[in-house]
C-alpha cells in the first residue's frame, strides 16, 4: 500500500476564490467544524460560476447537482482565520464535472484541507442530465492542469 498523498500547495491550483470563517463555523473543540469545510467548497465553486456569468440562480436552463463529495484534512482553521480556496478541474464529461477544491488557511502555501465534489448538469425544468454547454465547458478547461501535474 502506498502512502498518504502529499498535501498540495497553491501552485497546484488554476485559479483561486476568496472565503472567510465566521465566528458559528467554531465547534466546541474552538476549530471549524468538519461540515462547514463542505459548505466552503460548494461557496468557492458557485461563487467562481457566479462571477463569470455561467451560473445564475433564478434563470440558468441547466446547472450542477452535487453527487459526490469528500475531504481530507490537514490543518485546522478557525476563525477569524482569512481563506482561500484553490480551484481545478480534475475530470470534465459530456455532462459531469469533478472539482478538487483546497482550503488554504491565511497566507499557508499548503492546504489546510482539500477536497471534491462532482456536480452533475441537469436540465432545470426535467432534472434530468443534460449536456454542458460550450461557455461552461470552455471555462471548465481553463481549471485544468495537465494530467501529469495532479498529485
Amino acid at each position: 500500500m502506498g502512502g498518504r498523498k502529499p498535501v498540495t500547495t497553491r501552485a497546484d491550483y488554476a485559479d483561486f476564490y476568496p472565503l472567510q470563517t465566521r465566528w458559528m463555523d467554531n465547534d466546541t473543540y474552538g476549530h471549524m467544524n468538519n461540515a462547514v469545510h463542505y459548505a466552503l467548497f460548494d461557496t468557492a465553486v458557485n461563487g467562481w460560476l457566479i462571477d463569470r456569468g455561467l451560473l445564475d440562480l433564478r434563470s440558468s436552463e441547466t446547472y450542477g447537482l452535487v453527487v459526490e463529495t469528500g475531504c481530507r484534512y490537514h490543518a485546522e482553521i478557525r476563525f477569524p482565520d482569512r481563506l482561500t480556496a484553490g480551484l481545478r478541474v480534475a475530470r470534465l464529461g459530456s455532462s459531469s464535472v469533478k472539482y478538487e477544491v483546497a482550503l488554504f488557511c491565511n497566507e499557508d502555501d499548503a492546504a489546510a484541507a482539500e477536497g471534491f465534489f462532482v456536480h452533475v448538469y441537469v436540465d432545470r425544468a426535467t432534472h434530468r442530465p443534460t449536456p454542458i454547454d460550450e461557455e461552461r465547458r470552455a471555462a471548465f478547461t481553463t481549471l485544468m492542469n495537465e494530467p501529469d501535474s495532479l498529485p
